[in-house]
């Protein structure tokens, strides 16, 4: 099971870096994209940090899970027709 918890650690931060460079875009529905791979993101840390016990790390994800969460209510129904 360790090793399961081990093989999340470098998908989970290429999925957040790529999620972020979404996030710069001037359109709402690629923003809500970029928070859902965020919480996609989010999920895989949290996993990872609760098999190596790294509590503080589980901690803060389930509170920037709680802020995607937020990003995609906040941005949903937005149409914002500017160029990227």
């Amino acid at each position: 099971m360790e090793e399961f918890f081990a093989l999340l650690e470098w998908p989970a931060m290429a999925i957040s870096l790529a999620a972020t460079w979404w996030m710069g875009s001037r359109k709402a529905d690629k923003r809500v994209f970029a928070f859902s791979l965020l919480i996609v993101g989010n999920l895989m840390w949290i996993a990872w940090g609760w098999g190596d016990g790294a509590w503080a790390l589980v901690a803060l994800n389930a509170g920037l899970l709680a802020l995607n969460v937020r990003g995609i209510v906040k941005n949903e129904g937005k149409s914002e027709k500017l160029s990227d």
